[in-house]
């Protein structure tokens, strides 16, 4: 079903998914994912997926495991 390429943000929609995933909400729900991936002009898919690695990058930095479990931010 996934067909599309992994795409790389430019340094633009970076900042702002970023700045999302720092100030706002690191699980964005389905309407603030859909308004941050209008924002960056990506789809939802793709702004979904940058948000999964980046949380698994987050996690590993403060020494949590890759998968959420029962403990949140």
């Amino acid at each position: 079903m996934d067909t599309e390429k992994p795409v790389t943000p430019t340094e633009e929609q970076l900042e702002i998914l970023e700045y999302n995933f720092c100030k706002v909400n690191k699980h964005p729900d389905p309407t603030t994912l859909c308004l941050i991936a209008a924002e960056t002009g990506l789809s939802e898919e793709q702004t979904l997926k940058w948000f999964k690695q980046r949380l698994a990058e987050w996690r590993k930095s403060e020494g949590l495991p890759s998968e959420s479990g029962s403990v949140r931010d």
